[in-house]
């Protein structure tokens, strides 16, 4: 009997992707860190979980000096790429299961850092909860729901229900939970589920949930 083959580690399996698939998201802005920054005076900016650099890229052309961490190099290449001179990027190739970051920013952002491969998802974002300095703003951006075209295969292909995501509530409760961090240091901006219109591979259009947690650390 052959034995089988392990499963690849994240650091494998993201590289891959992106080494393998080139460019696979759309380079933009994620609506949610745009409209909830849009406006706030720049300072320094930590991108978690950055791949291509959109957000990253979008932040330095808003004044931002921007810290941009994600585990696959060929991600943070393309990034790179479409820097500009002048834009104030630092890209770091790093796994966020053992990273910690160096110092404190005035804006920590983490938008969908999900993964199919294992991901201590709520340990890193305590840790980039403790990344915010004081006065700064923490930022996670995720998906609270199923785009209409996977509900779609799902029933077409007898799948099972989605599994569960993780509501803004959620996000703000583990934040808390085992962690050194005090609620009371914190004031909710916004805690809320947000629609915005997705675009499935057939060029359909129909409404995704992002789950959306803003914080301001006192």
């Amino acid at each position: 009997m052959m034995p089988s083959t392990p499963p690849p580690s994240a650091a494998e399996y993201w590289e891959t992707r992106y080494r393998e698939s080139g460019r696979s998201w759309s380079g933009r802005v994620n609506a949610a860190l745009e409209r909830e920054i849009a406006g706030v005076a720049p300072g320094t900016a930590l991108d978690l979980g950055s791949g291509e650099g959109g957000d990253a890229l979008w932040l330095a052309r808003q004044g931002w000096a921007v810290t941009a961490v994600d585990i696959a190099p060929s991600a943070l290449a393309l990034g790179a790429a479409a820097q500009h001179p002048d834009d104030d990027i630092t890209w770091v190739a790093a796994d966020l299961a053992e990273w910690m970051p160096p110092t404190q920013y005035d804006l920590v952002t983490s938008c969908f850092l999900h993964s199919s491969v294992e991901l201590p998802r709520e340990a890193i974002l305590r840790r980039a909860a403790g990344a915010v300095a004081p006065g700064g703003i923490l930022l996670i951006v995720g998906h609270a729901g199923v785009p209409h075209w996977a509900h779609a295969d799902a029933h077409d292909e007898g799948g099972h229900d989605p599994v569960e995501l993780p509501t803004p509530d959620d996000v703000y409760a583990t934040l808390f939970t085992d962690s050194a961090l005090v609620p009371a240091e914190w004031t909710v901006l916004t805690k809320a589920l947000i629609d915005r219109v997705g675009v499935g591979p057939d060029g359909s259009t129909g409404p995704i949930a992002d789950s959306v947690l803003k914080l301001r650390r006192r």
